[in-house]
């Protein structure tokens, strides 16, 4: 019988056999030249096995290796990065950070720091709230609501103390909001003050004349363009806009006088604008005392265990902000805009 008359199908790798014909002149063997071509189609065969194997595993791997980064991301957003507020059970001196710019678009902005202030005076076991300040001002509107509210929690919690720590620089609008605490402490070298207001801003007229600019501006209404920094100065507008600069400053003479009393030293330089050090500050009655935030959570509350109740950006924030797009942004805000602010 011939191979193409047998009824078994040749296996997989079974080496083709010699037809009746060439058996008759080789004795059945296979030609070299066929073995060889069925050896090297099998290897490419096998080799096309391994491939998609090892491609297989490797996407398996990297689906794997996405599903862990977004598990991991997750648990980033759902998981607290410092104390956390459920946690504590126990009594506590609540701590509410005032860090960095005083603005409406900061972390230190005015629905920030007293939904974090509400939190701590309504907590059952917080003992005292601690101000933690490192900001350099800021927003005099900001910094009123801030004021004005640690004020009225006062009055509405009148068993819980308010103190203002100021750590490496409290001044300005910051200042303004550690006034209104009972007491406020300092370190040694930390700069206190400034109590003053300012506002700023360029004038491109002449840079426009040189190369050739002409400002076209159209408005209703003959103040609208008040303090346009592409049209020459008016006297008229710079004594209105030191007026309106007066007036806030004295809103900030005037709450400070409120929330310092007779604890000031009567000194012409207080609210001047200068900034002193933590021990002078101390002198001029512009600090209680010399002490960072534990040692007022020890000493002065007596519950030495501190529970963070600052509002706190999201990780996407931080790693936006680590990126650069955060400076961009400001830089291009300070080059662009002219904002009243507290320094």
């Amino acid at each position: 019988m011939s191979d193409w008359e047998s009824e078994k199908s040749p296996e997989w790798g079974d080496k083709p056999v010699a037809s009746g014909r060439s058996g008759a002149s080789d004795g059945g063997r296979v030609s070299p030249e066929s073995s060889r071509d069925w050896k090297l189609i099998e290897k490419l065969v096998l080799s096309m096995q391994a491939e998609q194997r090892k491609s297989r595993r490797w996407g398996i791997f990297f689906k794997f290796l996405t599903f862990a980064y977004l598990f991991g991301l997750l648990l980033l957003f759902k998981l607290p990065v410092s104390d956390t507020i459920e946690g504590a059970t126990g009594q506590h001196t609540a701590v509410v950070q005032v860090d960095g710019p005083i603005a409406a678009d900061e972390l230190a902005s005015a629905d920030n720091i007293v939904g974090s202030l509400r939190t701590a005076f309504e907590a059952e076991n917080s003992a005292a709230v601690v101000l933690r300040i490192n900001s350099p001002g800021g927003s005099p509107v900001q910094s009123g609501y801030i004021y004005d509210e640690i004020r009225r929690l006062r009055e509405e919690y009148p068993d819980k103390k308010v103190y203002a720590v100021i750590s490496d620089i409290g001044a300005s609008g910051a200042y303004y909001i550690a006034s209104a605490a009972d007491e406020i402490y300092a370190n040694r070298a930390s700069l206190v003050g400034s109590i003053g207001v300012v506002a700023g801003g360029f004038g491109f007229t002449d840079v426009m004349d040189k190369i050739g600019v002409e400002r076209r501006l159209y408005t209703a209404g003959e103040n609208k363009a008040f303090l346009d920094p592409f049209s020459p100065e008016r006297q008229e507008e710079v004594s209105f806009w030191k007026d309106v600069l007066e007036n806030t400053h004295q809103q900030f003479i005037d709450a400070v006088k409120t929330g310092r009393g007779e604890r000031l030293a009567e000194d012409e330089r207080l609210f001047s604008g200068l900034v002193w050090s933590g021990e002078q500050a101390v002198e001029l009655g512009l600090v209680d005392g010399l002490g960072s935030t534990s040692w007022v959570a020890r000493q002065l509350v007596g519950e030495e265990e501190l529970v963070d109740y600052s509002h706190r950006k999201s990780p996407l924030q931080n790693l936006v902000d680590q990126l650069g797009v955060a400076f961009g942004e400001g830089f291009a805000a300070r080059i662009l805009d002219s904002r009243l602010e507290l320094r």
